[in-house]
């Protein structure tokens, strides 16, 4: 099983496999039809409480990760995306500009965790 992460306004690629957006909210000026979203899991989102507290700030990254973990425990919609992503490849897409502190690189950290052997596509470098 391969494993990405991308941000839904880098370009689509083949070797995406199955593109799912993790994001609660639709990202802006993205249009449904051009975006290239196989799935859209909304439920594996950070809480809206949640994402307003964590606001993006690198400086509470560890306590987001911490609550957002906690908020996924037991959860279904976790249980599907791993099992997604145990049977094919697999792109978590988010909309934040933030490319490591954000809902998707927990999550892939949690499908890693919880599937030995998966293998995370490396990122590719930021344009110059």
């Amino acid at each position: 099983m391969l494993l990405g992460i991308k941000r839904i306004y880098e370009k689509v690629e083949v070797t995406d496999g199955t593109r799912v957006l993790v994001d609660r909210l639709w990202p802006r000026g993205v249009r449904k039809s051009t975006s290239h979203i196989d799935k859209w899991m909304k439920e594996v989102a950070p809480s809206n409480e949640l994402r307003l507290w964590f606001n993006h700030d690198p400086a509470k990254w560890e306590e987001f990760k911490s609550r957002y973990e906690k908020e996924l425990e037991g959860s279904k919609a976790l249980s599907d995306l791993i099992s997604l992503a145990r049977s094919s490849e697999i792109t978590l897409v988010y909309a934040s500009h933030d490319t490591e502190h954000n809902n998707a690189v927990v999550l892939a950290g949690m499908i890693a965790a919880a599937a030995p052997g998966a293998i995370t596509r490396p990122k590719a470098p930021a344009p110059a």
